[in-house]
């Protein structure tokens, strides 16, 4: 038996108090699947400083142990999805710079995007599909945008019910996966 695909999820802020993790969570749990390895890779616990580099990464000559580490992880996976919030219309920095760091590990490997933010995120999501396209990453056909109000949010910006908020999102996520099956499983 072959192994199963693995899918990374990027959990794409490190803001302090951020809920991106809590939304990679549920996402992760929304998109099991039978045929997929699923998991969470996040860029907080990462702490890739800005990139430092000398070199172009696209010729692969990393002097850095965090690069040849970050470049290490990635390259065990078979596809991705990134997970980020909106920040003025655009995507985190730290998002950003992950992406920077590496060339080759990401080339040819599908990705989708889940961005939420006011109007789902959606300025964020074009943004970012240039940049997976100038990474040569296969982009999926599905990419929820989360839309957010301000009345899902407690006191301490924390969801107070994202199974419940998110409910009309569950169908684009088992979209996600089913298309990573059809994609990767032999």
């Amino acid at each position: 038996m072959t192994a199963k695909p693995k899918i990374g999820l990027i959990i794409g802020s490190n803001r302090p108090g951020r809920v991106c993790q809590t939304v990679a969570e549920w996402a992760m749990r929304e998109m099991q699947h039978e045929q997929l390895d699923l998991s969470l890779i996040d860029l907080a616990e990462i702490n890739l400083p800005f990139l430092d580099e000398p070199e172009v990464p696209a010729y692969h000559h990393y002097t850095k142990d965090h690069t040849k580490a970050w470049s290490a992880l990635i390259s065990g996976y078979d596809g991705f999805v990134l997970v980020f919030p909106q920040y003025n219309w655009g995507y985190p920095a730290v998002l950003k710079n992950a992406l920077d760091f590496l060339y080759d590990e990401w080339k040819h490997k599908p990705v989708s995007i889940i961005c939420y933010g006011g109007h789902g995120g959606f300025q964020a999501t074009l943004a970012m599909k240039l940049v997976t396209q100038g990474l040569h990453m296969y982009s999926l056909s599905t990419n929820p945008a989360l839309d957010i109000t301000d009345e899902m949010f407690d006191e301490n910006g924390q969801f107070k019910q994202i199974e419940k908020d998110f409910e009309s999102y569950k169908i684009s996520l088992q979209a996600v996966s089913n298309e990573f099956a059809n994609l990767l499983v032999k």
